[in-house]
Protein backbone atom coordinates (compact mmCIF):
# COMPACT_ATOMS: atom_id res chain seq x y z
CA UNK A 1 0.00 0.00 0.00
CA UNK A 2 2.65 2.75 1.01
CA UNK A 3 4.43 1.48 -1.86
CA UNK A 4 1.71 2.35 -4.09
CA UNK A 5 1.14 5.88 -2.57
CA UNK A 6 4.47 6.54 -3.09
CA UNK A 7 5.07 5.05 -6.62
CA UNK A 8 1.84 7.13 -7.38
CA UNK A 9 3.20 10.35 -4.97
CA UNK A 10 6.56 10.28 -7.37
CA UNK A 11 4.36 10.08 -10.61
CA UNK A 12 2.74 12.82 -9.51
CA UNK A 13 5.68 15.20 -8.90
CA UNK A 14 7.49 13.96 -11.98
CA UNK A 15 4.25 15.50 -13.66
CA UNK A 16 4.01 18.53 -12.60
CA UNK A 17 7.80 19.26 -12.91
CA UNK A 18 7.51 18.52 -16.25
CA UNK A 19 4.20 20.71 -16.81
CA UNK A 20 6.28 23.54 -14.95
CA UNK A 21 9.41 23.07 -17.06
CA UNK A 22 7.32 23.13 -20.37
CA UNK A 23 5.03 25.84 -19.06
CA UNK A 24 8.43 27.63 -18.54
CA UNK A 25 10.05 26.92 -21.85
CA UNK A 26 7.49 27.23 -24.18
CA UNK A 27 5.10 29.29 -22.65
CA UNK A 28 7.64 32.03 -21.48
CA UNK A 29 11.11 31.57 -22.80
CA UNK A 30 10.01 30.56 -26.39
CA UNK A 31 7.30 33.15 -26.91
CA UNK A 32 9.91 35.99 -25.46
CA UNK A 33 12.69 34.76 -27.59
CA UNK A 34 10.47 35.14 -31.01
CA UNK A 35 9.39 38.44 -29.99
CA UNK A 36 12.53 39.52 -29.27
CA UNK A 37 14.13 38.25 -32.52
CA UNK A 38 10.91 39.43 -34.47
CA UNK A 39 10.95 42.91 -33.39
CA UNK A 40 15.06 43.42 -33.83
CA UNK A 41 14.89 41.79 -37.07
CA UNK A 42 11.79 42.67 -38.98
CA UNK A 43 9.52 45.55 -36.38
CA UNK A 44 7.18 46.99 -38.87
CA UNK A 45 5.82 43.34 -40.03
CA UNK A 46 6.08 41.89 -36.11
CA UNK A 47 4.06 45.07 -35.25
CA UNK A 48 1.12 44.60 -37.74
CA UNK A 49 2.76 45.94 -40.73
CA UNK A 50 1.26 49.90 -39.80
CA UNK A 51 0.70 52.33 -42.25
CA UNK A 52 1.15 56.08 -40.62
CA UNK A 53 0.10 59.36 -42.29
CA UNK A 54 2.65 62.46 -42.17
CA UNK A 55 1.52 62.86 -38.47
CA UNK A 56 2.37 59.55 -37.23
CA UNK A 57 -1.08 58.68 -37.07
CA UNK A 58 -1.77 54.97 -37.71
CA UNK A 59 -4.29 54.51 -40.53
CA UNK A 60 -4.01 50.96 -41.42
CA UNK A 61 -2.08 47.83 -42.10
CA UNK A 62 -0.38 47.24 -45.68
CA UNK A 63 -1.96 43.55 -44.87
CA UNK A 64 -5.53 44.65 -45.14
CA UNK A 65 -7.87 46.35 -47.77
CA UNK A 66 -10.10 49.00 -47.18
CA UNK A 67 -12.81 50.57 -48.26
CA UNK A 68 -13.53 53.89 -50.09
CA UNK A 69 -16.54 55.31 -50.76
CA UNK A 70 -15.47 58.68 -51.92
CA UNK A 71 -14.53 58.41 -55.69
CA UNK A 72 -11.76 60.90 -55.10
CA UNK A 73 -9.65 58.27 -53.78
CA UNK A 74 -8.18 54.45 -55.65
CA UNK A 75 -10.71 52.18 -55.22
CA UNK A 76 -10.17 48.56 -54.22
CA UNK A 77 -10.80 45.27 -55.06
CA UNK A 78 -14.51 44.10 -54.78
CA UNK A 79 -14.70 42.60 -50.91
CA UNK A 80 -15.53 38.84 -50.76
CA UNK A 81 -17.09 38.88 -54.09
CA UNK A 82 -19.97 41.42 -52.88
CA UNK A 83 -19.13 44.55 -54.80
CA UNK A 84 -21.98 45.98 -56.76
CA UNK A 85 -20.47 49.22 -57.72
CA UNK A 86 -16.43 50.50 -57.48
CA UNK A 87 -16.61 51.87 -54.14
CA UNK A 88 -16.89 48.39 -52.46
CA UNK A 89 -17.68 49.42 -48.88
CA UNK A 90 -18.44 45.59 -47.51
CA UNK A 91 -14.94 45.18 -45.77
CA UNK A 92 -15.66 43.55 -42.71
CA UNK A 93 -13.21 41.40 -40.98
CA UNK A 94 -16.15 39.34 -39.64
CA UNK A 95 -17.07 37.94 -43.56
CA UNK A 96 -13.15 37.49 -44.89
CA UNK A 97 -13.31 34.78 -47.08
CA UNK A 98 -13.90 33.75 -50.59
CA UNK A 99 -17.45 33.09 -52.73
CA UNK A 100 -17.05 29.61 -53.43
CA UNK A 101 -19.35 29.92 -56.01
CA UNK A 102 -18.63 28.51 -59.81
CA UNK A 103 -17.89 30.47 -62.70
CA UNK A 104 -21.54 30.00 -63.91
CA UNK A 105 -22.70 30.97 -61.10
CA UNK A 106 -25.83 33.02 -62.09
CA UNK A 107 -25.40 35.69 -58.41
CA UNK A 108 -21.42 35.49 -59.56
CA UNK A 109 -22.32 36.39 -62.97
CA UNK A 110 -24.72 39.10 -61.62
CA UNK A 111 -21.90 40.66 -59.51
CA UNK A 112 -19.06 40.70 -61.83
CA UNK A 113 -21.39 42.21 -64.45
CA UNK A 114 -22.83 45.18 -62.21
CA UNK A 115 -18.98 45.47 -60.76
CA UNK A 116 -17.61 45.89 -64.59
CA UNK A 117 -20.50 48.30 -65.36
CA UNK A 118 -19.81 50.58 -62.40
CA UNK A 119 -15.59 50.58 -62.90
CA UNK A 120 -17.21 51.58 -66.76
CA UNK A 121 -19.35 53.99 -65.47
CA UNK A 122 -17.25 55.51 -62.59
CA UNK A 123 -13.77 56.02 -64.54
CA UNK A 124 -15.16 57.69 -67.86
CA UNK A 125 -14.40 61.35 -67.59
CA UNK A 126 -14.68 64.13 -70.33
CA UNK A 127 -12.75 62.86 -73.53
CA UNK A 128 -11.79 60.07 -72.11
CA UNK A 129 -14.30 56.87 -72.32
CA UNK A 130 -13.16 53.45 -70.18
CA UNK A 131 -14.20 50.23 -72.56
CA UNK A 132 -15.87 47.15 -71.09
CA UNK A 133 -12.53 45.27 -72.40
CA UNK A 134 -10.54 47.83 -70.61
CA UNK A 135 -11.61 46.20 -67.07
CA UNK A 136 -9.13 43.92 -65.69
CA UNK A 137 -10.18 40.97 -63.72
CA UNK A 138 -9.30 42.33 -60.25
CA UNK A 139 -11.79 45.44 -60.52
CA UNK A 140 -14.76 43.28 -60.80
CA UNK A 141 -13.49 40.05 -58.75
CA UNK A 142 -12.39 39.21 -55.10
CA UNK A 143 -9.32 37.89 -53.70
CA UNK A 144 -9.20 34.64 -51.69
CA UNK A 145 -9.37 36.13 -48.79
CA UNK A 146 -11.59 39.01 -49.64
CA UNK A 147 -9.33 42.07 -48.08
CA UNK A 148 -6.83 41.99 -50.38
CA UNK A 149 -5.11 44.82 -50.26
CA UNK A 150 -3.33 44.98 -53.64
CA UNK A 151 -4.62 46.05 -57.01
CA UNK A 152 -3.09 45.28 -60.41
CA UNK A 153 -0.95 48.07 -62.05
CA UNK A 154 -3.57 47.94 -64.88
CA UNK A 155 -6.67 48.95 -61.97
CA UNK A 156 -4.73 51.58 -60.94
CA UNK A 157 -4.20 53.10 -64.21
CA UNK A 158 -7.72 52.93 -65.01
CA UNK A 159 -8.50 55.00 -62.07
CA UNK A 160 -5.82 57.51 -62.81
CA UNK A 161 -8.26 60.33 -65.15
CA UNK A 162 -11.06 60.06 -62.76
CA UNK A 163 -8.78 60.26 -59.14
CA UNK A 164 -7.26 63.52 -61.49
CA UNK A 165 -10.73 65.25 -61.91
CA UNK A 166 -11.64 64.83 -58.90
CA UNK A 167 -8.52 65.74 -57.15
CA UNK A 168 -8.23 68.70 -59.78
CA UNK A 169 -4.61 67.33 -60.04
CA UNK A 170 -2.81 66.61 -63.32
CA UNK A 171 -3.11 63.28 -65.09
CA UNK A 172 0.97 62.80 -65.26
CA UNK A 173 1.03 63.39 -61.93
CA UNK A 174 -1.38 60.88 -60.82
CA UNK A 175 0.04 58.59 -63.32
CA UNK A 176 3.34 59.09 -60.81
CA UNK A 177 2.34 58.15 -58.08
CA UNK A 178 0.77 55.18 -59.67
CA UNK A 179 4.15 54.45 -61.20
CA UNK A 180 6.31 55.57 -57.48
CA UNK A 181 3.88 52.74 -56.06
CA UNK A 182 4.04 50.42 -58.03
CA UNK A 183 5.98 46.82 -56.78
CA UNK A 184 7.26 44.50 -59.58
CA UNK A 185 7.61 40.39 -59.14
CA UNK A 186 9.57 39.55 -55.71
CA UNK A 187 13.45 38.33 -56.53
CA UNK A 188 12.03 39.18 -60.02
CA UNK A 189 9.82 36.45 -61.15
CA UNK A 190 7.76 35.45 -57.77
CA UNK A 191 4.18 37.04 -58.15
CA UNK A 192 2.25 40.02 -60.40
CA UNK A 193 3.03 43.29 -60.13
CA UNK A 194 1.18 45.31 -57.56
CA UNK A 195 0.05 48.10 -55.70
CA UNK A 196 -0.94 48.36 -52.23
CA UNK A 197 -4.08 50.77 -52.18
CA UNK A 198 -3.68 52.00 -48.79
CA UNK A 199 -0.28 52.82 -49.02
CA UNK A 200 -1.45 54.89 -52.68
CA UNK A 201 -4.33 56.88 -51.07
CA UNK A 202 -2.34 57.85 -48.32
CA UNK A 203 0.62 59.83 -50.26
CA UNK A 204 -2.54 60.95 -52.54
CA UNK A 205 -3.45 62.65 -49.26
CA UNK A 206 -0.55 64.00 -48.85
CA UNK A 207 0.35 65.37 -51.82
CA UNK A 208 -3.64 66.84 -51.62
CA UNK A 209 -2.32 68.71 -47.91
CA UNK A 210 0.50 70.60 -49.45
CA UNK A 211 -1.79 72.04 -52.46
Amino acid sequence: MNNSVGNTGRVLWAGLRALLVLTLVCGVLYPLAVTGVAQLAFPGKANGSEIKDASGRVVGSELIGQSYEDLRWFQPRPSNGLGANSANTRYELVLSGATNRSGDNEDLIAWVTDAKTAVVRDNSVNGHAVKPSDVPADAVTSSGSGLDPHISPEYARLQVRRVAEKNHLTVARVEKLVADHTDGRILGFIGEPRVNVLQLNSSLRELLSRQ
